[in-house]
């Protein structure tokens, strides 16, 4: 018996790194799980390392999250097939390199929104209807220290994480009446973007290994899924309106950001 038992999730962005992560957490305690993913191949492997693994259900459904239409259609489509939606991870990101502010272009800058923040009101509001149905509604929002700590040459990424802070923040206040809790983890883990960085950055990424309070940056799985899966869980229905950082203790005193740029 595991604490999601009968629950049933859906997670944007969970074909790789922190989102398979999520997902993999989620089944591992009994969720039904939708990957929402645009990469067809990540998408439809991480439904079957669900299966395989947990022996939970889990269906891949190709998801675009900057496209209203089928962000739609993914909430719709867990509902069809599993009848219900308890659980929604709004997790997906693709990265969109790094350059000084006077650099960014408007279309950076729209396409950070469109994916951080549209993308998960979007599907906010889509599953609402769902969600407040059984007490059993989570929204379970991605963001970042690199918005907390305003990190340097990210600030597409910063002002869209912290916007779609905000946004979680407020949708906890206007649901609690309605026993839908929303909240946010703030992770610092090994994800798809932060190997990208530590590739192109080894120095920078051993300095913040070394400088994280445990000395290690954290696995998607093991380190920041079972966050999710407790707030996905009974066991945090009180819970709502909160930034957990799952980081290490990085946030503590802050961590060096500073990776290269032309």
């Amino acid at each position: 018996m595991g604490t999601l038992d009968g629950r049933v999730a859906v997670v944007t962005g969970a074909g790789l790194g922190i989102g398979r992560g999520i997902a993999g957490a989620l089944a591992r305690e009994g969720a039904s799980v939708v990957v929402a993913e645009i990469d067809e191949t990540a998408g439809a492997e991480t439904a079957a390392w669900l299966r395989e693994e947990w022996g939970t259900q889990a269906e891949f459904v190709r998801t675009d999250v900057t496209d209203k239409d089928r962000v739609h259609a993914v909430v719709d489509a867990a509902v069809e097939r599993f009848g219900r939606l308890d659980i929604l991870v709004n997790n997906a990101w693709k990265g969109s390199g790094f350059a000084r502010l006077e650099n960014i272009t408007d279309e950076q800058m729209s396409a950070g929104f469109d994916m951080a923040v549209m993308a998960a009101f979007w599907a906010m509001q889509r599953a609402l209807p769902e969600l407040e149905k059984r007490g059993t509604g989570r929204v379970i929002n991605l963001c970042s220290l690199n918005g907390v700590n305003a990190h340097m040459y990210s600030v597409q990424y910063n002002a869209a994480k912290e916007a779609l802070r905000t946004l979680t923040r407020t949708a906890a206040r206007e649901w609690a009446p309605r026993q839908v809790c929303c909240n946010v983890i703030c992770p610092g883990a090994q994800s798809e973007a932060y190997r990208r960085v530590a590739e192109a950055n080894p120095e920078m990424a051993a300095t913040l290994a070394r400088g994280n309070p445990m000395g290690r940056v954290g696995d998607p799985l093991d380190d920041i899924g079972p966050i999710a899966a407790f707030l996905a869980s009974d066991a945090s229905r009180y819970l709502t309106g909160n930034t957990l950082y799952a980081d290490g203790g990085g946030h503590i005193n802050g961590v060096q950001w500073a990776p290269e740029v032309d």
